[in-house]
């Protein structure tokens, strides 16, 4: 923009470049700019050309009408360009000089829009987070909250809706991303030292580095900064600016309009508001019969009173600003007096100014330059010398240095003496002007004299003229301007002195005065014309001398510039928007017009507005609106109207606005006078209705479609406050309350279709609808399908609770029907797809899990009419599905026993047991992921052991009917357990079920392996060969399984289920002591064999004697091993052996040490028993030997096993090992040693038997 304080050859270079611009009026007062005529010539010359060059041409007729039409299109333009212009010209003086409104600077700041370019890179950025390319440092948490964010929200189509309207914001994306998190952050476990504040706080600076991105930080807080700039108050130069943008003038055009209604003069507008102020006032006295159309006859009374009221109120208004802007001097309140020296102005009863009242300061700066002539300062300085200068300055006076001649003494020898002084008055704020004048008067100056007079202002309605002696600081005479007309005269006769002459004329008083140059007169003229407020504006009788701009001295000319300038401005034809008067346009149609232009350069700006104005255009429109007269009503109307218009458009428009203005009017139509007016014309009533409807079909819509026009809560508050709105459009009148059960009826309405339209969108995008209907789709894809529209409807159903159900606070019950009603729209769809699926098919348990998980957690949908619909649905499916496992069990069971071989299952040959997750695959092609879904799902039926069951049952030693039997119950229970089923009878039944069964199957598997076992046993060898085969161990192991898994699948808390399952325990535990039993019986058989081949050597029997013979003397010829040394090695290996097998086999501990024990104990009371038989005979010295070493072996072993010591030493050990010990005395003493075998200890035996 032009700096308006400019010089005159920059600015007329500027209008001599672009006065091409604008053409002589032509048919009449219209004006055609020439770059339109060209353009209208450009449409019209083909047509012209082809009619010479083709002869299938438009004919004339229709070539002439094509002409007037584009004829009458410009004329429309060019009235539109001036009706622009005279706006502007208002709009101008509102910025220049403002006394009604203030820039707000509590307004919210504005946030910067983002564009469709600044959403695609922001996509980017989260999305190269996701994929690993930045140098970001995040824990999971974190990166699933970011994905679900991207997925959920930048990706949404109804934020690409937000940014293609302007409503969306950087702010906008950061609080839906924190408010997105803050329940994941809640829901994450408790960690010492970090609280969830920190947490959330470092979650938002990662996101602030993502979205920004590698851009500089000081760039993003640059901008910022310019951004929170842009919303502080603006400089009259912005403001000048931002309203050639918004009525579209040129910038000469701003050039020639600023200087010729020089806005940089605060007098001049100071004086223009008060002519306008005064042209009101006539027009209310004039307007009887021209009364717009009021609801009531008395009101015309009203409206006049109120017109005056207003322009009073603007007086009052302009009467409280200071005389001038931008200095230090501010003027005192105006004084009244009564003071009888004061002149009369022929008012008795007016107040009249004293002298005290026009009192003026000035500061004087006087400063030396250089004094010279023949004799020096020092010759001056000489005793006896004198000398000084006179002063005479006025504010008028040169500010730069002359030459001042010096009064001296006679005695001085240089009586020529100058110096050159720089003289400096600063002028008075109040001080208008001064000068030099001839004038004469009736009630003043009554002689014709030459006087120095000032205009002071005394306050912005209050005037004097004032003539001042020399040294004289109060004024020797004063005219009140007030009522007072001033114009250019002729000479008048008889009058000498004087070249230029104006008057200022009042009823009964003229007074005469005369200037000795005319620029002065001009200037006179103007500054009192100015004071006066009259509305005729003097002309000069003379012209104003052009510039010469080419010629070698200065320009002169015989009037002020501001003539040349209003010159100039009706060259180019703007004097008319210039000298137009602001009282007689049509300010309502002129606000309309400038409010609708406004806001839409408001909404294209680069702010989310949501249609708030910025401050400055606040600033214009609330001056403009409180200087021309334009009623709140009236503006209100217009602020709605296009509020609406746009919002019908699809812009986003901030709900608050739609309030406040709806209430104002409202409260002005029903005669509240918000702004003081009691008057209402018909059009407001009618135009306030018509809205009224409007904005009520509006709100309506928005409840309606909540979800698009208020996408994940944006803006902050604004459903809220729609709803409240729609409380306040249903009132009647602005006191009676609408009923509740009205509103509730309108809101219900609204939220039902709200469902149809909500699952219609969801459908559309699954893409669901045509394959549920369609013939040719299988009931797997339909249930597939089934299953991603539940994905859609649970996120639409968790969005409303995360971003609207605050907003729907009151109405919660409305909520929870729209919820209801959503899902049974969905409800049909399911019932289609399930209806045709195979009664023996399983596929369908992960829907009703998934859709009861998000059900049962919600407060209000658990156990309503959808879901007890879903449980009547799957209940029958549950129970055929618990009976069909449970014969299933049974029988493979029973088959499972018959062939088992009671191998380990890591022994059996050809099995694989991968470790696989036991969950059912997320359905493909999901836009957006349920957190939380993974369903323990078994593939039912499946009656043999999966080659993934060691996913959900470890064991290491089990039998493959066991191992089967023990996953099959724990899948079934899991699945159920899973569902979660919600009525508490039906789960509580469920649940008593499995485990009864589980004890069923237990007990017939424990007593199959108890019988098993005992047959097993039963059929092996009696000798020192026996060795434990692994299938014994194998049935202790499934033992220890059943107890295991019987108080995990049996465990119950009431009475006679946990009596039933402690019976279950009690079998365990009788049939594991029976196999104990049963393998020690076999232990002490296999004892028996061995004392029983010993037996042989008992005392008198012949074949003792015989072999004792035989063995001494095969002794004298050959090396003879040590007899029976054979039979009490091979015990010692079984013994060992079996221990290992047994500890490395069985997993339980207890029954090992249980089984240790009483295989310790039950072959030592044996051992006791045999040697008490023979206690009246001497044990042979083989037969002493071998018992030695299974005595000694024996309590060894069973030592290192961890028998206890009081086990070990038992009263049928120490029974044993003295009668051993005195056996082997005798022994001793009989044989003569016993070849080192002893019943003591000793460390060569120990390293003999390693």
């Amino acid at each position: 923009m032009l700096d308006p304080s400019s010089s005159e050859e920059e600015s007329d270079g500027i209008v001599e470049e672009e006065s091409r611009e604008v053409m002589a009026p032509q048919s009449g007062s219209s004006r055609i700019s020439p770059s339109r005529t060209s353009e209208s010539s450009d449409r019209l010359q083909p047509a012209s050309r082809g009619s010479s060059a083709r002869p299938s041409s438009p004919s004339p007729s229709a070539a002439s009408e094509h002409e007037k039409e584009d004829v009458e299109k410009l004329q429309r333009e060019e009235e539109e360009r001036k009706k622009k212009l005279q706006l502007y010209v208002f709009v101008m003086r509102c910025i220049a000089y403002p006394f009604n409104a203030k820039q707000p600077t509590d307004m919210a700041r504005r946030q910067l829009k983002i564009t469709k370019q600044q959403l695609q890179t922001t996509k980017d950025r989260f999305e190269s987070f996701l994929k690993g390319d930045t140098q970001i440092v995040a824990d999971e948490a974190f990166i699933n909250a970011v994905q679900s964010y991207f997925e959920v929200f930048l990706k949404s189509d109804r934020v690409a809706k937000m940014v293609q309207t302007g409503g969306l914001s950087a702010l906008d994306c950061r609080e839906v991303f924190k408010r997105h998190i803050e329940k994941r952050v809640r829901s994450l476990p408790e960690i010492d030292g970090l609280s969830k504040e920190t947490v959330l706080s470092s979650w938002m600076a990662k996101f602030d580095t993502i979205y920004r991105g590698d851009e500089d930080p000081r760039k993003a807080q640059q901008r910022m900064t310019a951004s929170a700039a842009s919303e502080l108050i603006l400089s009259k130069d912005q403001l000048y600016e931002m309203f050639q943008m918004i009525l579209g003038i040129k910038k000469f055009e701003h050039q020639l309009l600023y200087q010729a209604c020089q806005l940089d003069n605060l007098d001049e507008q100071a004086a223009q508001i008060r002519r306008e102020l005064d042209g009101r006032l006539q027009m209310a006295d004039q307007i009887a019969g021209k009364f717009p159309k009021f609801v009531s006859k008395e009101m015309e009374a009203m409206y006049i009173e109120e017109l005056k009221s207003s322009v009073n109120q603007l007086m009052a208004n302009l009467e409280s600003m200071p005389v001038s802007k931008g200095g230090e001097f501010k003027l005192q309140k105006l004084k009244r007096g009564h003071n009888t020296s004061i002149i009369d102005m022929g008012q008795e009863d007016e107040n009249q100014l004293s002298k005290s009242d026009v009192v003026l300061s000035f500061t004087l700066e006087v400063r030396t330059v250089l004094a010279f002539r023949q004799c020096s300062l020092a010759l001056c300085s000489r005793p006896g010398f004198t000398y000084y200068v006179v002063l005479r300055p006025t504010p008028n006076s040169p500010k730069q240095a002359e030459l001042h001649k010096m009064t001296v003494t006679k005695a001085c020898p240089d009586q020529d003496l100058k110096i050159k002084l720089a003289v400096r008055m600063d002028k008075p704020q109040n001080m208008k002007a001064c000068g030099y004048l001839w004038a004469v008067g009736k009630n003043v100056w009554k002689r014709w004299k030459k006087r120095f007079f000032v205009l002071v202002q005394v306050s912005q309605y209050t005037f004097a003229v004032c003539s001042y002696r020399e040294k004289k600081s109060e004024p020797q005479e004063l005219l009140q301007l007030d009522g007072y007309t001033v114009d250019y005269t002729d000479p008048q006769p008889g009058l000498d002195g004087g070249r230029a002459f104006f008057n200022a004329v009042k009823e009964g008083d003229t007074v005469i005065f005369a200037s000795d140059d005319e620029q002065d007169r001009i200037l006179w003229v103007q500054a009192m014309y100015r004071a006066t407020g009259q509305s005729h504006k003097p002309v000069p009788p003379t012209q104003v001398q052009k510039l010469n701009s080419k010629g070698g001295a200065a320009a002169q000319m015989d009037a002020p510039i501001s003539q040349f300038y209003a010159d100039r401005a009706q060259k180019h034809g703007m004097d008319e928007f210039i000298s137009a008067i602001p009282c007689s346009f049509d300010h309502a149609s002129f606000f309309e017009m400038v409010h609708r232009l406004t806001f839409d350069h408001s909404l294209n700006d680069n702010f989310a507005c949501l249609g708030w104005f910025s401050p400055g255009q606040l600033f214009v429109l609330d001056e403009y609106c409180a200087r021309n007269g334009v009623r709140g009503c009236h503006r209100h109307l217009c602020y709605l109207g296009d509020l609406l218009e746009r919002a019908d458009a699809g812009h986003m428009i901030d709900p608050t606005l739609l309030h406040y203005s709806f209430a104002f009017c409202a409260s002005h139509v029903h005669g509240n006078r918000p702004d003081g007016l009691g008057t209402v014309t018909v059009e407001e009533k009618e135009r306030f209705e018509e809205i009224k409807e409007r904005l009520r079909v509006l709100l309506e819509n928005q409840i309606t479609n909540f979800r698009y026009c208020f996408p994940f809560g944006r803006p902050e508050g604004a459903l809220k406050a729609t709803l409240s709105l729609l409380e306040r459009v249903l009132m009647k009148d602005i006191v009676t309350p609408v009923p509740q059960e009205d509103v509730k009826a309108v809101i219900r309405k609204c939220l039902e279709q709200a469902a149809q339209i909500n699952y219609q969108r969801i459908t559309d995008y699954a893409r669901v609808e045509g394959d549920l209907h369609s013939n040719l789709a299988t009931p797997a894809k339909k249930l597939e399908h089934v299953i991603r529209l539940a994905e859609l409807v649970i996120e639409v159903l968790h969005q409303n609770q995360d971003h609207h159900a605050e907003a729907f606070a009151w109405w919660s019950d409305l909520m929870v029907e729209h919820a209801e009603n959503f899902l049974s729209l969905y409800g049909v769809d399911m019932d289609a797809a399930l209806e045709i699926q195979s009664p023996e098919s399983w596929d369908s348990f992960p829907l009703f899990q998934l859709l009861n998980d998000f059900l049962r957690t919600d407060y209000h949908l658990c156990n309503g009419k959808f879901h007890k619909h879903l449980q009547d649905l799957y209940a029958p499916l549950v129970v055929r599905y618990v009976d069909l496992m449970e014969s299933s069990i049974a029988q493979s069971i029973h088959r499972g026993f018959e062939r088992e071989s009671w191998e380990p299952v890591n022994n059996l040959p050809n099995v694989n047991l991968p470790n696989v997750n036991l969950q059912i695959p997320k359905v493909p092609n999901l836009p957006v992921p349920v957190a939380g879904l993974s369903v323990n799902l078994p593939q039912m039926p499946s009656f043999s052991t999966p080659s993934w069951m060691a996913a959900i049952y470890d064991s290491d030693n089990g039998s493959g009917t066991s191992e089967d039997l023990f996953w099959k119950l724990d899948a079934l229970q899991t699945f159920i357990r899973d569902l979660h089923w919600p009525e508490e009878e039906f789960a509580k039944h469920l649940d008593n079920r499995m485990k009864l069964m589980s004890s069923d199957m237990i007990e017939t598997s424990v007593k199959r392996t108890r019988a098993a076992f005992e047959s097993k046993l039963a059929k092996s060898s009696r000798s020192t060969d026996f060795r434990i085969p692994l299938s014994l161990c194998t049935m202790f192991n499934v033992m220890v399984d059943a107890k295991d898994q019987s108080a995990k699948l049996c465990a119950m808390e009431m009475g006679q289920e946990k009596q039933y399952h402690s019976q279950i325990d009690d079998l365990i535990e009788e049939s594991v002591k029976d196999m104990i039993s049963l393998l020690v019986a076999k232990f002490v058989v296999i004892l028996e064999s061995v004392l029983a081949k010993i037996s042989r050597y008992d005392e008198g029997t012949l074949f003792s004697s015989f072999l004792s013979f035989t063995v001494k003397a095969a002794s004298k010829y050959v090396d003879v091993p040590k007899p029976g040394m054979d039979v009490a090695d091979g015990y010692v290996t079984f013994v060992r052996h079996s221990q290992d097998i047994l500890r490395d086999k069985v997993n339980e501990e207890v029954y090992i040490e249980r089984l240790f024990d009483q295989w310790y104990t039950a072959t030592m009371n044996l051992l006791a028993t045999w040697l008490t038989e023979r206690m009246d005979q001497q044990l042979h010295v083989y037969q002493l030997k071998i018992l030695i070493r299974i005595v000694k072996k024996k309590y060894r072993d069973f030592r290192l096993q961890g028998v206890l010591d009081s086990t070990l030493n038992s009263k049928a050990y120490d029974t044993v090992r003295n009668r051993l010990t005195l056996e082997e005395a005798t022994a001793s003493v009989r044989e003569g040693g016993m070849q080192g075998i002893s019943m003591k200890d000793s460390d060569e035996e120990d390293e003999e038997d390693d």
